[in-house]
């Protein structure tokens, strides 16, 4: 009996602490930026998976991808192509800009129904590319049920620059919501000391608006979770609005002695 409880003990400690890991969903430009009119297309991968610790997950074919620019969206679903991210299914999709200004990439995924938690999860995702030295149109909304609305130009961006968003859910800001940070640890480059810094948590305020400061370089997503009012199968269903921010690393000039 004592045997069976210290397994038992043993295999919770094994099993638990990967239930904690983070979804996010996710859309990746090979270029957050475009100075080069050389190079005017944006390669985008689509996935979903842990960021932190490059743990993917299958994805199906989203139910939207597209982007938004001066205020028209343009469909990108027909454009897909499958592709693997983290050993997973994934998706992937080019789109060429033409024009100076901020293009909003957004996609919503099919539901993903994560038996660990016997809740349906559906990460509705934006990226923000900037073009050619304008970022008119940055904070554009494309009208996702839940979206995050940058009130800071999401490009850019040094490492220690503050970052802030709105949270909305149907077009209206979310008093106190979640939201998760991670990082997109490619190449496990960062060690986490232990879980809690996997996964960055804060909240917002009152009027759904948040404050984060990224400690160093690279993509960081921001996941804004709520519960929708509409179930799958009698399941509940968690709705995420999701950015991806990308933050330089701060360049320094070496100096002759």
């Amino acid at each position: 009996m004592l045997k069976k409880s210290i397994f038992a003990f043993v295999l919770g400690i094994l099993v638990v602490p990967g239930l904690c890991f983070a979804h996010f969903g996710m859309i990746i430009p090979d270029q957050a930026m475009i100075s080069d009119q050389k190079k005017p297309d944006v390669n985008l991968t689509i996935s979903f998976s842990h960021p932190f610790e490059q743990q993917g997950m299958n994805m199906e074919k989203p139910k939207q991808v597209g982007v938004l620019f001066e205020g028209k969206k343009q469909d990108l679903l027909q454009a897909l192509a499958p592709t693997k991210v983290m050993e997973h299914n994934a998706w992937k999709v080019s789109h060429k800009v033409s024009k100076p200004g901020a293009y909003v990439y957004y996609m919503e995924p099919a539901p993903y129904f994560e038996k660990a938690e016997d809740k349906y999860i559906i990460h509705m995702t934006k990226v923000v590319v900037g073009a050619f030295g304008e970022d008119e149109g940055y904070d554009g909304e494309v009208g996702l049920k839940a979206e995050i609305i940058p009130l800071t130009r999401p490009y850019g961006l040094y490492a220690t620059n503050v970052f802030q968003g709105q949270v909305k859910v149907n077009g209206k800001p979310v008093a106190f919501c979640e939201v998760e940070v991670e990082y997109l640890n490619e190449g496990k480059k960062i060690e986490a000391m232990n879980d809690f810094f996997v996964t960055q948590k804060l909240k917002a305020d009152q009027n759904g608006i948040f404050t984060f400061s990224a400690p160093w370089s690279g993509w960081w997503g921001f996941a804004a979770l709520s519960t929708s009012q509409e179930k799958i199968e009698g399941k509940e269903v968690e709705l995420g609005g999701v950015i991806w921010v990308y933050f330089s690393e701060i360049p320094v000039k070496k100096f002759k002695k």
